[in-house]
Order: C-alpha cells, then sequence, then structure tokens
C-alpha cells in the first residue's frame, strides 16, 4: 500500500479502492498531507453513485496530488430544465417517477485519465474528460474539456500552455507505451527515462 518506508501520506492508490467502477493502473500514488489517503473514494472522488454507472479510470504510473478533485455526473444539474431545481430527485415530495430520478442531470460519460499523467494540487477534474497520457494538470486547475497527449494545461478552466516535447518525440512515447512494459524492462530503462534519452529507449 505505501510505496516508502515510513511515509503513510503517499499510497499506491490501485490499492486502497474499493468501488467496481473505479479502476487504477499499477504503480499509480495519491498523496495527501491534510487527509489519509486511504479516504480517496470518499474524500476525492465526489458525487460519483451507483445510479448513474459512471467509471473512473486511472492509467498505470499516474501522480495525483493531494486534494485533486473528480466531479461526476451527478453534480450536474440539467441545463435541458427551465428550472436548475433537480425535481426528479425528489420524487417523494412531488409525486414523480423514481425511474426518472437520472434526468435531475446531464450525462457527460466518464472520466478517464492516461499513463503517466501528473495532477498537480487541489487541481479538479470534471465529468466527461479524458486526459491523455503524459499530460500534466497545474495546480488547481479545473479541468473541464479533453487535455492532448503530453500537453501541460493550467488555470480555470484549464487551457493548454504548451506541449512537453516535440511532435515527433510524443509519437515516439505513444508507440512504445513503456509504462506497459515488464517490471524488469521499466527498471532497464529508468536512466533513459530520467535523462530524457528517447533514441536509448527505443533501443532496449
Amino acid at each position: 500500500m505505501y510505496p516508502r518506508t515510513g511515509d503513510t501520506q503517499t499510497v499506491y492508490l490501485k490499492s486502497v479502492i474499493t468501488r467496481p467502477t473505479i479502476e487504477v493502473g499499477d504503480f499509480t500514488i495519491y498523496n495527501d498531507f491534510v487527509n489519509d489517503p486511504r479516504d480517496f473514494e470518499k474524500n476525492n472522488v465526489l458525487y460519483h453513485y451507483p445510479i448513474n454507472h459512471d467509471r473512473l479510470i486511472i492509467g498505470k504510473f499516474c501522480s495525483i496530488a493531494c486534494g485533486v478533485k473528480f466531479i461526476f455526473n451527478c453534480a450536474n444539474h440539467t441545463l435541458k430544465s427551465l428550472s436548475t431545481y433537480t425535481f426528479p430527485l425528489f420524487f417523494e415530495e412531488w409525486d414523480l417517477p423514481k425511474s426518472e430520478v437520472s434526468t435531475a442531470w446531464d450525462n457527460k460519460g466518464d472520466i478517464i485519465i492516461g499513463n503517466d499523467v501528473w495532477i498537480g494540487y487541489d487541481a479538479v477534474i470534471m465529468a466527461g474528460v479524458k486526459i491523455g497520457d503524459g499530460a500534466i494538470i497545474g495546480a488547481r486547475a479545473v479541468v473541464t474539456k479533453d487535455v492532448e497527449p503530453y500537453s501541460i494545461v493550467g488555470g480555470v478552466p484549464a487551457k493548454e500552455i504548451r506541449k512537453r516535447f516535440t511532435p515527433d518525440i510524443i509519437e515516439k512515447l505513444q508507440n512504445l507505451q513503456w509504462w506497459n512494459w515488464p517490471e524488469n524492462k521499466i527498471r532497464d530503462a529508468i536512466s533513459a527515462i530520467k535523462c530524457g534519452d528517447i533514441d536509448i529507449l527505443e533501443k532496449l
């Protein structure tokens, strides 16, 4: 559960997940210096109610900072109605059919986070957003739209600041998908990954 000896603020996120609608890849970490990181589902995955069947999917080798929030569809009061009041949720009070509860919100789909993504302190990821491999989400950014692979985004709402690498290196990294390599091969590749040598990585 804890990747570092004596550090109970950081967990391998996969080890603390219990909901079947949340999937987390190997070696993805979550750090929380305010709350117990084992309470990630309660404190960080919000409005994620079983009735909607939406999913949170997080890839391998991601780094998720303290306070990051994933806001799901049930938080989105529908804009199709003439009122923002969620009448269908209170079906008993208003004699409405229980089967129409999900019409209280607009369903934008799952939240999907790629591999090797770094999400900064207090960032908010909204329902339906897809974040590509290798992306970086700035501290306190509010991500309302998809983020392309290896992009750095920040702000409210989050906008692209720049790409991390040139298009040819991004293409090579996406083809290599080093995060899917066997663990012993990743160990051999760490030096090349750390020093940014794509040519050595391609030869492994």
